[in-house]
């Protein structure tokens, strides 16, 4: 755990680090926001490039917190924290790789995102395609709570039906990562970002039915 916590908060200040840095060679006005067309709609000041990562360090703190709430629902153990924890690493890197590439977009002075050889929704949804398949194999651990986990009226039912609701969301979400991560591999832009949009309307409907099931097939 020690070691994980370690990660965690390098992960959580390491955009602020990295922006602080870069403020010296930022010129003064970079891209501030893209619209749809991936076209630049506002500039702003470079200490603007502050923003994002002062974000994520407020993220961070928040999921530690959540960690806490959850370790407190959890009679014997940390199991729960951990998986928190784990889980905010995940997303952690995803923030990570955003602030970097807003970094390369500042720097440059991109005006049209699409000039730019990695797409930003291939970027986003591939990184999260990876975090899905790692999160689907840690939620069978995950022990009943309300913060984390597949978590509807019906998996809450029992111990057994949150157990066997783990197990058949954490395939979904490992089956999922990998079609998002095919999708993303062949598709950028908004065919991309639709895609995934309906890949995660299936696995939600997929995962919901899946709890009433097993709620209902163990009385």
């Amino acid at each position: 755990m020690k070691t994980k916590k370690t990660l965690y908060f390098i992960l959580m200040y390491l955009p602020l680090a990295a922006a602080l840095l870069a403020l010296q060679y930022l010129p003064d006005k970079i891209p501030a926001h893209y619209g749809f067309d991936h076209q630049v709609t506002r500039w702003g000041s470079k200490y603007e490039a502050l923003l994002y990562p002062i974000a994520t360090v407020l993220i961070g703190y928040f999921l530690l917190a959540m960690a806490k709430v959850a370790a407190k629902q959890e009679e014997h153990g940390e199991n729960n924290k951990n998986v928190v924890i784990v889980t905010g690493i995940l997303v952690l890197i995803l923030f990570n790789a955003l602030n970097g590439y807003f970094l390369y977009t500042g720097f440059n002075k991109v005006e049209n995102l699409s000039s730019v050889p990695l797409d930003i929704n291939q970027l986003i949804f591939g990184i999260v395609g990876v975090l899905m398949i790692i999160a689907g194999n840690i939620m069978p651990k995950v022990r009943m709570n309300s913060i984390v986990g597949l978590r509807t009226r019906w998996s809450m039912k029992n111990e057994i039906t949150w157990k066997k609701c783990q197990r058949a969301g954490g395939i979904s979400f490992i089956v999922g990562g990998i079609i998002m991560i095919g999708v993303c591999i062949t598709m950028k832009g908004t065919s991309c970002l639709l895609s995934v949009l309906g890949i995660w309307v299936i696995l939600i409907i997929i995962d919901v039915f899946f709890t009433y099931r097993i709620a209902k097939t163990n009385g």
